[in-house]
């Protein structure tokens, strides 16, 4: 019996979508970390995973029966400039898999390797970019934000080159589909409406069954891609995520996050966090995360426009009413969760002011993102402001006027001061994967080969809202000289 039960869609388009790839076996491949839960629930045998031909296939040496690798082809506008043809340049999709509650996943394997859209790279991928994304997305998917996983990670044996030599590694990543803005922006690009029709019917049939009965189908799979969207980015801004490379070919249209290169939570606060290396111009800035949202959602519907079943005219207007949705949106869902953070259970006109203030006397404070909001949660039971020696964080003379008024607030509604804490810690997180701790992980698995700090952060991020003693490390912010600044994208 095969150990992966494929069923591989993709796979099945026509070979425009993506080039057929052979593997390309490692010398030495070892395996670091596999993700025992989230095998279970895909119902892959764990035992059959950490054999020799699991970790055979995690490394792209073998792939076991059903499996049909291929690397997808797809376009992108990369920090607003258009490229025509990018594609899965050092990833491979080994095939897919539906679980035993009948959702579909890709196996999708990143940095195994050269692919016919490599563009002269090595296809392959360092240790760090690697760790780096399992313990983010990880952390994403303990924090209840939709996102790729992480199934395995693999040491190939080999050193890559980049700035100096480094050890190679291999990432199994999980996702509902790896279908992007930028796969419609390929088709789209060279009037190919046959397999732009082709590929809108998949993503229907995939992610949004039910519109697929609808006349107007294209509309609506565009209207839920949007509602997805909104709710997603309004989930980065309320744990502080910076994504760092919000280009079309990193927005999916399961509306999952997706690629963890440049990315980074907010430590102080500051509204124009940027962390990647390349992005000088602050393009992809925390605050700039929901208009580059909306002008990513522009392209697509751009891109649907030669497929919308009634005149031009009709179309770009029937396009531009439904993307003039997003702004309220993201709005609803932001203010809606955001409420949550502060302890809210219902709604009143002056609460979005209320919010803001907060975040603008955040910035002015220079004061830690999670902290403070984990402090809020603390206090949300206290009748002043003493000084609780167990806290990491105490707010300053300038929140005084503001808790008085968010107090005020909190005491209009009929809700005990205990359920109110148990809301608030419940979606204020005291874990994030911190930057500075991140560097460090990476450092001693890379420098020392030693992956215990790895792992038991990777633990301690599975429950990011219970506060536990002993690890005050993991939720305290970075001193002067641990604050990384800037992040590298690394593979």
């Amino acid at each position: 019996m095969a150990p992966i039960k494929f069923d591989n869609s993709y796979s099945r388009m026509p070979d425009k979508f993506y080039s057929r790839v052979k593997s390309n076996a490692v010398s030495k491949p070892e395996l670091i970390r596999v993700n025992r839960q989230l095998a279970d629930e895909l119902g892959i045998d764990v035992e059959w995973l950490v054999s020799d031909e699991g970790i055979g296939m995690m490394a792209g040496c073998v792939m076991p029966e059903g499996a049909e690798p291929i690397a997808s082809v797809y376009a992108g506008h990369q920090f607003g400039h258009y490229v025509p043809r990018l594609g899965d340049g050092r990833a491979m999709l080994v095939g897919e898999i539906v679980t035993p509650g009948n959702s579909r996943f890709d196996i999708q394997l990143k940095g195994s390797g050269p692919t016919p859209y490599s563009r002269g790279g090595d296809g392959r991928s360092p240790l760090g970019p690697v760790l780096r994304e399992y313990i983010v997305s990880e952390a994403m998917h303990y924090l209840g934000i939709p996102t790729t996983r992480a199934l395995g990670a693999i040491l190939t044996g080999e050193k890559v080159m980049r700035e100096s030599e480094l050890p190679g590694a291999i990432l199994t990543r999980i996702a509902r589909s790896h279908i992007r803005v930028g796969t419609h922006q390929y088709f789209a690009a060279y009037g190919d409406v046959e397999s732009l029709v082709c590929l809108v019917d998949h993503v229907v049939d995939r992610h949004y069954p039910e519109v697929k009965e609808s006349q107007e189908y294209v509309f609506e799979m565009l209207t839920s891609v949007i509602a997805r969207q909104a709710d997603l980015i309004a989930k980065w801004q309320l744990v502080g995520f910076v994504h760092g490379v919000m280009n079309t070919d990193n927005m999916l249209l399961s509306g999952e996050t997706v690629d963890y290169g440049p990315c980074a939570f907010i430590d102080e606060y500051n509204e124009n966090a940027v962390y990647s290396s390349i992005d000088r111009g602050g393009r992809y800035s925390y605050r700039n995360q929901p208009g580059i949202c909306n002008w990513n959602l522009a392209c697509l519907a751009q891109a649907l426009l030669p497929i919308v079943n009634v005149n031009k005219d009709k179309a770009v207007e029937g396009l531009e009413k439904i993307l003039e949705t997003f702004p309220d949106l993201y709005s609803r869902s932001y203010l809606k969760q955001a409420r949550a953070k502060f302890g809210l259970t219902t709604e009143e006109i002056e609460d979005a002011e209320l919010i803001q203030k907060f975040f603008d006397i955040l910035g002015k404070e220079k004061d830690d993102f999670t902290l403070a909001f984990r402090r809020l949660s603390d206090i949300s039971m206290e009748n002043d402001d003493a000084v609780n020696a167990g806290c990491l964080f105490q707010f300053s003379t300038r929140y005084y006027e503001w808790i008085a008024r968010w107090r005020d607030r909190c005491d209009r509604e009929d809700v005990t001061s205990q359920k109110r804490q148990a809301l608030m810690y419940s979606v204020n997180p005291i874990y994030v994967p911190r930057n500075h701790v991140v560097e460090k992980v990476i450092a001693e698995a890379t420098d020392n080969v030693d992956y215990g700090p790895f792992n038991e952060l990777v633990e301690v991020l599975k429950n990011p809202y219970l506060q536990r003693a002993g690890l005050e490390y993991y939720a305290t912010p970075p001193t002067d000289d641990e604050i990384v600044s800037r992040t590298f994208c690394g593979t």
